[in-house]
């Protein structure tokens, strides 16, 4: 059985690799895959934080996509493909003396072709979103990277209407066009009455749907309408047609300004992804391979969102001892929501550093607040001068990065692993962003518990991806949020960091070099 054939041909590669990154599960995940393979039965495997992160995992799903017999496609992004075209492909191509035809592209290659296809998570999302057939069914997909899963899906399903739009809608209508300038200059007096805000952005409100209300029931039926106003109206129509309020859909609607350009475009996109992606999963048998999804093995809040009905849950556990962080997180620090944290947390910043001045190694600072980032930042520069830079890849080797999640979760990969990471709070998506408040408002409207199956997975995740670096040399994390001490669901958040060793003081000894 092709199982069979995999781990024997894996594991005599790997005892010929010199030097080959060490990883205990690379067989077991083999079999996995070319199981899934030949049953066409799906599965969700969970890698765990590390290996996500250094990508180890993946030398185990390519010997047994290059070992079936049959066409197999790999959704991943545009770096990974690199990675695997330029690394690990050619290296087993060449132990397992296969001459199996590989392509990248956004489409089948060819009716009869047998090969291995890579292609982008946008590609093939934007195809099996409108089913429009340029990757066949019933070919086996290994999606890598299902951390992101999310962001792809909303990316393809966002509806935009962005300022050029209303000139070419005014082109396309020319009898419509004053109706349609005046609906524009209302909507832009509306959008920009709402105060400012860090993220630019702002739900759509009763007073701008009643002017949409209008443009679209104005324009009626036109059969001229540009492609994005198609698009946008397609998402809403059926709510006019019933009477409904418009945008009172499941789904979210928003808006995003620009001051000072005076500009503001539209954008749509549904909350719940379940109903529209298990169609999907049912035309071709998956692998869906992610790092920290959750802690169960099961995964049964990222199925149920996702719309993941009928597969096998693989999760590997992490290597205790050389994945093991120290964690610093005190007490008795004031809440994150009081003004007193601020100056407390700015303290045991300057502390940490201080401590850690004698030892090499990059020391990274984690805000997610957009002021207090600046402030810190400013305020690290003007006693630690140079070595501080605030979301800059150029760093000295003792550099000290002051970084909000979404520039670390991007760019952590280009950096050396750090040997101090800390933490003002926990990544728990912020209310004051309008879109979060607007998912959370949505989970309310359906008697969900919101904090448990949004806020509380989303923040678990981040936080296992932002400190797998950490883990590299066994270094340190400093948690400044008390909520970690002090709320119930710190167990669960401690418990997901595992494997640590908590430390309960600071000393400049925690900073010596020993082992680590």
């Amino acid at each position: 059985m092709i199982e069979a054939e995999v781990h024997l041909s894996l594991h005599n590669f790997l005892r010929s690799q010199v030097g080959f990154p060490a990883w205990p599960h690379h067989l077991t995940m083999a079999r996995l895959v070319a199981r899934a393979l030949r049953l066409g039965r799906s599965a969700l495997i969970q890698v765990g934080a590390v290996c996500g992160y250094q990508g180890r995992y993946r030398t185990s799903f390519i010997a047994s996509a290059l070992m079936w017999h049959s066409p197999v496609i790999i959704v991943a992004t545009e770096n990974v493909q690199q990675r695997l075209l330029n690394i690990e492909i050619p290296r087993l191509q060449q132990w397992l003396s296969t001459q199996k035809p590989i392509r990248t592209g956004t489409s089948w290659p060819s009716a009869d072709f047998q090969g291995l296809l890579l292609t982008s998570p946008a590609a093939w999302l934007n195809s099996q979103l409108a089913n429009n057939g340029q990757f066949p069914a019933n070919i086996p997909t290994i999606i890598d990277g299902v951390d992101d899963l999310e962001d792809w899906v909303r990316d393809q399903l966002t509806q935009d209407i962005q300022p050029h739009d209303w000139d070419q809608l005014m082109l396309a209508c020319p009898q419509e066009a004053e109706m349609i300038r005046e609906a524009k200059i209302q909507l832009t007096h509306e959008l920009f009455q709402h105060p400012e805000n860090p993220y630019n952005c702002y739900l759509i409100s009763q007073s701008e749907i009643e002017i949409l209300q209008s443009l679209f029931l104005a324009l009626g039926e036109n059969p001229n309408l540009p492609t994005v106003w198609q698009n946008f109206r397609q998402y809403c129509q059926k709510y006019l047609d019933d009477g409904e309020p418009m945008f009172s859909s499941p789904g979210l609607s928003w808006s995003t300004i620009a001051r000072r350009q005076g500009l503001f475009s539209l954008h749509y996109a549904p909350i719940e992804l379940a109903e529209i992606l298990t169609p999907i999963w049912q035309r071709q048998p998956v692998v869906l391979v992610g790092s920290a999804l959750e802690p169960e093995t099961e995964a049964p809040l990222f199925r149920q969102r996702f719309g993941l009905d009928d597969l096998t849950c693989l999760k590997f556990s992490a290597d205790h001892q050389g994945e093991e962080i120290q964690l610093y997180a005190p007490h008795k620090l004031p809440l994150p929501n009081t003004p007193e944290f601020q100056g407390a947390f700015i303290h045991q910043v300057r502390t940490l550093v201080c401590l850690s001045a004698t030892v090499s190694g990059m020391t990274v600072v984690l805000v997610g607040d957009v002021p207090l980032k600046s402030r810190v930042g400013a305020i690290l520069a003007a006693e630690f001068g140079s070595r501080v830079q605030v979301e800059k890849t150029c760093l000295d080797e003792n550099g000290i990065l002051v970084t909000g999640w979404e520039y670390w979760r991007e760019h952590h990969h280009v950096l050396p692993a750090p040997r101090l990471l800390m933490i003002a709070t926990l990544p728990l998506p912020s209310l004051e962003n309008p879109l979060v408040a607007g998912r959370v408002a949505h989970y309310k409207r359906s008697h969900q518990d919101w904090f448990r199956l949004y806020l509380l997975p989303t923040a678990l995740n981040e936080l296992q991806r932002a400190i797998a670096p950490v883990r590299e040399n066994n270094g340190i994390v400093a948690l400044f949020d008390s909520r970690v001490v002090n709320r119930s669901y710190g167990a669960q958040i401690i418990s997901a960091l595992s494997p640590l060793a908590r430390l309960n003081y600071l000393d400049p000894s925690i900073f010596s070099n020993d082992d680590r």
